[in-house]
């Protein structure tokens, strides 16, 4: 019941702490593995993830701690590169799980460092129309859901003849969840054709997302990027729509872009963005959500400010890098 599942809350705290403390001191940044940074922001990270899930979907406590053991993998080992490196984690996370919860025999299978048991926890777990973040109770069932979300896809958008094996499942689970969170930016990182893009877009379609893809030509130039940013923020601000801002590394191989992104992923706030007209206009078209939100809309500075947090928790930015 509801005590059991408290008792387990300060192991899984003590447990989460004790594994962040050995994956600051196990990955390094170097080099090549820059990304190898985990702080503070991380193992809140997990527990942002676990309290997206209703308790009253958790009458067991191990499936809470299976949660745990999910979203510190989602955290955590989904950033590491080498097999070596995520078979070590596993390692790690295996003997914590026996040392922190050796009462509940059956979980150590779900650390396995080889072939471990399935475990997934999605945002459609029940249903691809009811948000409900929850475990799938097996790969097949994931299969139906994924496979019934590709043909409601394939039924109001161009094709996309995408073969749903088990890899490519995980990754729409994994994008899914990232971009499920208001501000979640993802970046898949792949050889070319691997089907990036086409996995973030059924993971959007799942979310109820609108997207927005960048076409990149010769003649592309910071001017077109600024309206492109613009119609992305008019959804995602002033409509209020799900909206994914997709682009792929050839905007990155411009440098003056990349200020535009950066400030996308930071804050949203981009300081050029509008001109003056622009901006009256926009702020006019705010003005009674702000009015609703009790921000006064005599303060024009206030008015934006909503605008671009509004616009933040909307948009989000999946990145696809060819290796």
């Amino acid at each position: 019941g509801d005590v059991y599942k408290r008792q387990q809350v300060q192991p899984i705290l003590k447990a989460a702490l004790t594994l962040h403390s050995a994956v600051c001191a196990k990955y390094k940044k170097t080099a090549i593995n820059f990304h190898y940074e985990f702080s503070v922001r991380h193992i809140s990270n997990v527990f942002q993830g676990v309290l997206q899930a209703q308790s009253s979907k958790f009458d067991e406590p191990e499936k809470l701690i299976k949660l745990w053991i999910h979203e510190s993998e989602r955290i955590y080992c989904d950033r590491l590169v080498s097999v070596k490196d995520i078979e070590e984690y596993k390692k790690m996370m295996m003997d914590k799980v026996k040392n922190s919860f050796g009462k509940f025999s059956n979980l150590y299978k779900y650390t396995l460092p080889k072939d471990p048991e399935f475990l997934v926890f999605a945002m459609f777990a029940a249903d691809i129309h009811e948000k409900s973040y929850d475990q799938i109770p097996s790969l097949a069932r994931l299969s139906e859901l994924l496979n019934e979300a590709l043909r409601e896809y394939n039924d109001v958008n161009a094709k996309m003849n995408l073969v749903l094996f088990e890899d490519a499942m995980r990754h729409v689970c994994k994008i899914n969840r990232i971009i499920a969170n208001p501000g979640g930016h993802v970046l898949n990182v792949g050889v070319g054709g691997s089907g990036k893009l086409s996995l973030s877009k059924l993971a959007m379609f799942i979310c109820g997302y609108s997207p927005k893809e960048l076409m990149i030509s010769g003649s592309y130039d910071m001017n077109d990027l600024r309206l492109d940013i613009q119609m992305a923020y008019q959804r995602a601000g002033v409509k209020e729509e799900g909206t994914l801002f997709f682009f792929t590394e050839g905007v990155l191989r411009k440098d003056d872009f990349l200020r535009y992104i950066n400030d996308i992923l930071s804050s949203g706030d981009i300081a050029d963005l509008y001109t003056t007209d622009e901006k009256e206009q926009l702020l006019a078209s705010m003005r009674t959500a702000a009015k609703s939100a009790g921000i006064p809309e005599n303060q024009p500075d206030l008015v934006y400010d909503f605008f671009i947090s509004v616009s933040y928790t909307h948009l989000t930015l999946p990145t696809n890098r060819e290796v």
